[in-house]
């Protein structure tokens, strides 16, 4: 049976709450780059059905989640969460063409 590329969906979740969040964004990064799970899978060297559990919200391994988004162009960075809205509205004015506010300098959330 032929596999279909998933439809790409517009509003992806940025900030990862839940791991169908997760799921969410990887199946739409393998829209993105049209490939179906079959040969993501194997660009990624995982099984479709690992693969598949991701894109569906089920747990797996660290290592193989880190294969999966080396090998379908994604990386993960983690932040103090006081730290996650003042990136997500950098991020957001970038795509959408404006000039970011630059005021990133204190993240750390120490005086220098």
């Amino acid at each position: 049976m032929s596999r279909k590329l998933p439809s790409i969906s517009p509003l992806i979740p940025q900030e990862i709450r839940k791991l169908e969040d997760l799921g969410q964004i990887v199946r739409n990064q393998r829209a993105q780059v049209r490939l179906r799970i079959d040969d993501a899978a194997a660009l990624c060297f995982v099984s479709s059905d690992l693969l598949s559990r991701l894109e569906n919200g089920s747990p797996i391994t660290m290592d193989k989640l880190l294969k999966v988004l080396d090998g379908l162009g994604l990386r993960m960075l983690v932040v103090p969460a006081c730290d996650a809205v003042l990136l997500k509205s950098e991020l957001e004015a970038l795509r959408a063409g404006r000039r970011p506010s630059g005021d990133l300098s204190n993240m750390s959330g120490r005086d220098e």
